[in-house]
């Protein structure tokens, strides 16, 4: 074996400089995560923020939440071709979501920390969220006040003017209204200094503030953040008006005549605003009552949309049901009869309008029947030992006895022998004269070969009430059950001898005389 062979059988070893190497990287690979704490050639959440100045901010600065290091500022650069300042900011995930209407302010750090940071305000839940790489613009941000801004704000000349402006203010609260600038002021004021008309105004105070209190309660809204998103849109709006300088500038003419023109009619316009209170009052209760419906109304909507979903396939089934209905509705078919209908229709709305005269004629019928006749006809009548009872010795209705009759009648009226049908019935006459009354100016009278027993009830010597122009349900029931009469002597000039009887052979002669002569005598009165 040759010695190059031996080498090369024998296993190398890392030299002292190459294992140094090799902890020196790795030392300086975790040094840099654990500064930096970020993985190479990855970034985290980009937002762009513009700022009218930067106020000596610089990359490194930290972006707090709530006092809370949320990220860092990546870089600060010039914003386009403005003089505006555009800063990159790289949140990590506890600074997320943030919000279209966050807000974002540059402020001084402590003392001992230095420079500046981001104070971030995420914004509300409700607005969406800001994209990855997404700008806040300039309406949302701002920065602090330097004392070299406050400085320049007073120059030479500014501070003389203010100077000027609080003298001659001091002099307005000192100096006292000459007789003629009297004429033209107000008589609480009058001979007064202007501290003094300022101090009086101090009385109407109350009722001005408490004015105030309600507008300024109004104009916080009816939900929270309403005038922070009012004041965030309006910033929006004028930021794009900005850009918009021609628009605008057409705008503002436009508006110039129309408030020339309501000017014009200032005094409707008066009435105008003067009548919008109660339509507002009236408007929030009617938005209030709408918004109440709009949960019904979505719930409907998702309960509606499998049907609508559904409405192509329905109209396409109907179109053969459509088909067969035209078929149906032709002459030859429902049109024939609709038009033989026709005249029948015509008769029966006829007989609608004369069924408004008959039905109440019907009703006053029916409450005829079940007022007056029924009632009636369930009285039973008291007629002593003739009282017509039932096996249990209850009183039978008077108009059942009626039918009574007229199955006394039928039964009269059966076969009687080979002849056929016949009605047995006695001829009158006798002694006792019955007087029935007058029908007419004729009287009606009559004979009975009995003495009658009475009349039941009592014939009364005037007749009943009776109302003509009364309904029949409105008369009074009959009293049927009323006193009774009794009996009467028979007339001297109407009454007849009873005839002889027929001599019967069985008995002799003179006791057949003597039983007539006895009959005649009993009938004489």
């Amino acid at each position: 074996m040759t010695p190059r062979a031996r080498h090369s059988d024998t296993p190398q070893r890392w030299t002292r400089f190459r294992v140094g190497l090799l902890a020196i990287v790795l030392i300086a690979i975790g040094v840099y995560f654990g500064f930096t704490k970020d993985i190479p050639f990855t970034h985290g959440y980009y937002l762009h923020a513009v700022f009218e100045s930067s106020n000596n901010l610089r990359p490194g600065s930290p972006v707090r939440i709530a006092g809370v290091n949320v990220g860092k500022v990546k870089s600060v650069d010039r914003y386009k071709d403005t003089n505006l300042t555009e800063v990159t900011m790289e949140i990590n995930g506890d600074g997320l979501p943030i919000h279209r209407d966050a807000t974002l302010k540059i402020r001084p750090r402590i003392f001992l920390e230095g420079n500046f940071f981001v104070d971030l305000k995420p914004g509300s839940p409700s607005a969406p969220k800001v994209p990855d790489g997404g700008t806040i613009g300039s309406a949302q941000t701002s920065t602090p006040v330097q004392l070299d801004q406050l400085l320049t704000a007073l120059q030479s000349d500014q501070r003389a003017d203010l100077q000027t402006v609080l003298q001659q203010y001091g002099k307005a609260l000192d100096s006292t209204p000459t007789a003629q600038q009297d004429l033209t002021l107000d008589a609480d004021v009058r001979g007064k200094t202007g501290a003094q008309g300022l101090n009086g105004s101090y009385t109407y105070g109350a009722d001005a503030l408490k004015g105030g209190a309600l507008v300024n309660s109004a104009l916080l809204g009816t939900q929270p953040h309403d005038l922070s998103r009012m004041i965030a849109g309006i910033a929006r709006l004028t930021t794009a008006l900005r850009t918009r300088e021609s628009a605008l500038q057409s705008l503002i003419v436009n508006f110039n005549t129309t408030a020339g023109a309501f000017a014009a009619q200032s005094s409707a316009l008066t009435q105008a605003v003067g009548l919008l209170g109660p339509t507002v009052t009236a408007a929030d209760a009617a938005f209030k009552s709408l918004d109440a419906s709009f949960p019904p109304t979505r719930a409907f909507a998702r309960e509606f949309t499998p049907a609508v979903l559904e409405t192509p396939a329905t109209v396409e089934a109907a179109f053969p049901w459509i088909a067969q209905t035209r078929a149906l509705l032709r002459r030859d078919e429902l049109g024939g009869l609709l038009a033989q209908l026709q005249p029948a229709t015509a008769d029966l709305a006829r007989l609608e309008g004369e069924s408004l005269t008959f039905l109440p004629q019907l009703d006053t019928a029916n409450r005829c029947f079940a007022r007056t006749i029924i009632p009636a006809g369930n009285i039973g009548v008291r007629d002593g030992a003739n009282t017509t009872r039932r096996s249990d010795g209850s009183i039978v209705e008077n108009y059942k006895e009626f039918w009574y009759t007229m199955v006394g009648l039928a039964g009269e009226a059966a076969n009687f022998d080979g002849n056929g049908s016949t009605i047995r019935t006695g001829l009158g006459g006798g002694s006792w004269l019955v007087n029935f009354g007058k029908v007419g100016s004729s009287p009606v009278a009559g004979n009975a070969d009995w003495q009658p027993l009475g009349t039941s009830p009592l014939y009364p010597s005037t007749p009943p009430p009776y109302k003509l122009r009364a309904p029949c349900y409105r008369q009074a029931l009959p009293n049927v059950n009323g006193p009774q009469a009794g009996p009467g002597k028979a007339t001297p000039s109407r009454q007849m001898p009873t005839p002889a009887a027929l001599p019967d052979p069985t008995v002799n002669t003179s006791s057949s005389t003597a039983s007539t002569t006895s009959s005649a005598s009993e009938a004489t009165p």
